[in-house]
């Protein structure tokens, strides 16, 4: 499954970049293939890996801001791997035809 999520701080302040670079931190860390851009991190994995990821990761933004907003959004593709790389291959090969 693909997760593409996005945790805010809220409470701390204008400037969040450290907190969400700690959550970032997390996800890398675990070893998970994921991608992080402007909005949004996805992970890709088993449905009780990729949650925990997200749930350590907000749990380390929470022990610093007093509150935490979350954006989830999920692909469950049961058998499907490397979703992540696929999917945009896809897109990349139907705009080359063009």
């Amino acid at each position: 499954m693909l997760i593409a999520f996005s945790i805010t701080p809220l409470g701390v302040g204008e400037s969040v970049g450290e907190l969400v670079a700690d959550a970032v931190r997390v996800v890398r860390e675990s070893g998970l293939p994921n991608r992080t851009d402007a909005m949004f991190t996805t992970v890709e994995g088993e449905w009780d890996e990729v949650m925990a990821v997200v749930k350590r990761a907000v749990d380390v933004v929470s022990a610093r801001a007093p509150r935490v907003s979350v954006v989830l959004k999920a692909d469950i593709r049961p058998g499907v791997t490397d979703a992540m790389h696929a999917k945009v291959a896809h897109v990349e090969a139907r705009l080359a035809e063009s």
